[in-house]
């Protein structure tokens, strides 16, 4: 059970990096002299777009996420509506952090808000897909010794990773280097991103080496 469950974890996070990729991609194919630099934002949500799309793909189709009380088509538009609403919150909440640990107010308002969507797209995103628009079951999950199975945990690995990394990528910012990379909020999405890749490699290799210490139980 736990080879079933690591390896179909495993390939889901495969897909999702390949993602990473193929957005990454996409502009230099549809826009001119694309690039990571001076097109940015255009990288940016074309990255947020491809993993958007593949998290829902996959979640849906390995049947992850928590199954609905109800099938009437009421109920699950209200669940898409909620779902819809937790996201912009999400926005909003990175955007606020964001502003208060140094971004500018005003100044670049629009490049602070997109690195809060590709947060949220990294993190509040894959908690949608995977415990639906439940608040409990999201404190549940990032309690400690909250995680119910191993997608519950790699979920933590993913989202603290994503967090970190856009926190590092702050760093480099107010040196004195004049890089391209430098200007907001370049290496913070890169930093994200990076994260983000790096808790989809960490997680299954984690929960493999530590899978005699997990002992998860229904609470």
């Amino acid at each position: 059970m736990w080879e079933v469950e690591i390896r179909g974890m495993a390939s889901a996070h495969a897909l999702l990096a390949g993602s990473v990729l193929v957005g990454s991609l996409m502009p230099a194919l549809t826009v001119e002299n694309s690039s990571v630099y001076g097109t940015h934002l255009v990288w940016l949500y074309s990255v947020s777009a491809c993993i958007a799309v593949v998290n829902i793909a996959v979640f849906w189709l390995l049947g992850i996420s928590p199954p609905t009380k109800k099938n009437t088509l009421s109920y699950k538009l209200s669940r898409l509506i909620r779902s819809c609403l937790y996201f912009l919150l999400s926005c909003l909440f990175f955007h606020t952090v964001v502003v208060l640990y140094g971004a500018p107010l005003l100044e670049s308002a629009l490049e602070t808000f997109s690195l809060a969507v590709l947060l949220s797209t990294l993190t509040t995103l894959r908690c949608l897909c995977m415990l639906g628009p439940n608040v409990q079951a999201w404190i549940r999950v990032f309690s400690r010794d909250g995680a119910m199975s191993v997608w519950d945990t790699s979920l933590q690995i993913t989202t603290g990773c994503s967090v970190v990394g856009a926190w590092l990528g702050a760093f480099p910012i107010p040196l004195d280097w004049d890089r391209p990379w430098q200007v907001w909020p370049i290496s913070c999405s890169l930093g994200a991103t990076g994260g983000f890749l790096t808790g989809l490699l960490a997680a299954p290799i984690w929960i493999r080496w530590h899978r005699k210490q997990l002992t998860y139980k229904l609470k």
